[in-house]
């Protein structure tokens, strides 16, 4: 729902797809606050048809030039969402998220007027590298890397992936996405309980050292499974099943043979983590080395 107030005017008059709208407000009646349901109640039918078709397909979408036209509605909606405690935590999402339509938009510029593919992970890592060059730590980094980076060393991860908080939130504990996914570290609910925290009554994926524990076993684990960085990433990004399917697909154990085939936000996720742990850290995904994992307690 974060976007909806400036996309619904830029897809008010889009031919929407082929889409369940009862589903999708079924969808939008278990995963968004009553407050935003409020709101949405407002909104005309068919304007929240294309609307709410758009949010739930842009970023899964393969094509990443496809994103581009989003940038101005969602650059128009951060300072509105900002205003009001409710809508703050999507705020928090959709900043981080702007990024990606931003560079979108900056790629489907410079491709030629056809693009026959996808840019390469190459290509967008360049962009990437410019665009974060100048950019200052996020505030709340400070305060809470000395906290985060010892969680994720004693779960035998590197603890450079902490950096992992920026792209997600940039380090913000409130934040939330449309899709549900909440926290640091934007775990979906699903994920989350599965590696043991509770999403209700009380959410702990609202708490750093909870959320920053659940998001290294989880990265632990699917390190272990793929043997590679990149991989791994992907999957946290749009699921391991869609990773194993697409590697299994294309007889690869190789991310780079499927990268332009991922869904657009992962293909545009990878670069932009190598970027800022490229800036933050001076390290690459590929040097990244396994720390000896410390012992845990039975709780962990």
């Amino acid at each position: 729902m974060a976007l909806g107030f400036a996309v619904l005017l830029a897809f008010a008059q889009a031919t929407p797809a082929q889409v369940d709208f009862d589903q999708v407000e079924s969808w939008m009646r278990e995963n968004l606050d009553d407050s935003v349901l409020h709101l949405l109640d407002q909104i005309d039918r068919e304007q929240a048809r294309a609307l709410f078709n758009e949010l739930m397909t842009s970023f899964a979408n393969n094509d990443v030039y496809e994103l581009a036209p989003l940038k101005d509605a969602a650059s128009n909606l951060v300072p509105v969402l900002d205003r009001f405690e409710a809508t703050r935590p999507y705020a928090s999402w959709l900043k981080t998220h702007l990024d990606y339509l931003e560079v979108a938009d900056e790629l489907k510029r410079k491709a030629p007027a056809a693009p026959p593919t996808n840019p390469s992970p190459e290509v967008q890592r360049t962009v990437w590298d410019t665009r974060l060059e100048k950019r200052p730590v996020p505030a709340r980094a400070q305060k809470y890397l000395p906290r985060l980076k010892p969680i994720f060393t004693q779960q035998g991860v590197p603890a450079a992936l902490v950096w992992i908080a920026e792209v997600e939130s940039s380090f913000d504990p409130a934040a939330r996405s449309p899709a549900g996914a909440v926290g640091m570290f934007q775990l979906m609910p699903a994920t989350a309980r599965s590696l043991g925290l509770a999403v209700s009554p009380s959410d702990e994926r609202l708490d750093p050292e909870k959320s920053a524990q659940a998001a290294a076993k989880y990265l632990r684990y699917l390190h272990g499974r793929f043997k590679d960085w990149r991989l791994a990433l992907a999957a946290y990004n749009c699921g391991e099943s869609r990773v194993h399917h697409l590697l299994t697909r294309h007889q690869t154990r190789s991310y780079s043979a499927i990268a332009t085939r991922l869904p657009a936000e992962t293909q545009m996720y990878i670069p932009k983590i190598e970027a800022t742990l490229h800036k933050r850290e001076a390290v690459s995904l590929t040097g990244l080395r396994l720390p000896a994992p410390r012992p845990v307690s039975n709780s962990d």
